[in-house]
């Protein structure tokens, strides 16, 4: 094998590796004997279908998609789970909310009844490599009180960091409304 494809093969191996090394929010460590090769089917972001991303860029795709994963399956209270203590959330039209505590106060939505999902368009890790940030497109299903769908649409941005004990937590959700149909941002009000 060349050289340069084994030290590729390589850093995905320790790419992947590192993915390890992240607990989940829920348990707070790693499974013992957790075999990293193993689990390369599930890593949500992968630098052969996206060879552009770097190494930091490809770690925070992947935090954001187990963030998502985990949201889908546990609702608002899974959705609290991921934050640091001092974190904050800014929703379209309403007042920021500081804190772990009130934020997963704030996340009381139960998954039968509204799913919210989202996918990450791209990354960027800070030059210390212990906090970035992700952005991407959200939907949120749900249904009115005549049973009719509901789907609420728009964009999000979520701020990554590092904790000192190597967990990863979200210090900054933000989210905002879908932006405008094409030749409609612009446009001033007809009198």
């Amino acid at each position: 094998m060349p050289r340069r494809a084994t030290l590729s093969l390589f850093f995905f191996a320790f790419a992947a590796s590192s993915l390890v090394a992240q607990s989940s929010p829920a348990t707070g460590s790693v499974a013992p004997g957790y075999d990293a090769l193993a689990q390369v089917p599930g890593i949500i972001s992968n630098p052969l279908t996206q060879p552009t991303l770097s190494p930091g860029a490809l770690l925070l795709m992947e935090l954001e998609g187990r963030f998502e994963k985990a949201v889908v399956a546990g609702g608002g209270k899974a959705f609290g789970m991921w934050f640091a203590d001092d974190a904050v959330t800014l929703n379209n039209g309403k007042p920021a909310v500081h804190g772990h505590a009130a934020i997963a106060a704030q996340a009381n939505w139960d998954p039968k009844t509204y799913q919210l999902t989202w996918q990450p368009q791209g990354a960027q890790m800070g030059p210390s490599n212990d906090m970035g940030f992700t952005w991407g497109h959200y939907e949120g299903h749900a249904k009115d009180k005549n049973g009719q769908p509901v789907v609420v649409s728009g964009r999000y941005f979520t701020v990554w960091k590092k904790l000192p004990d190597g967990t990863w937590k979200v210090a900054m959700d933000a989210s905002a409304d879908e932006p405008p149909a094409a030749g409609e941002c612009c446009v001033l009000p007809k009198p």
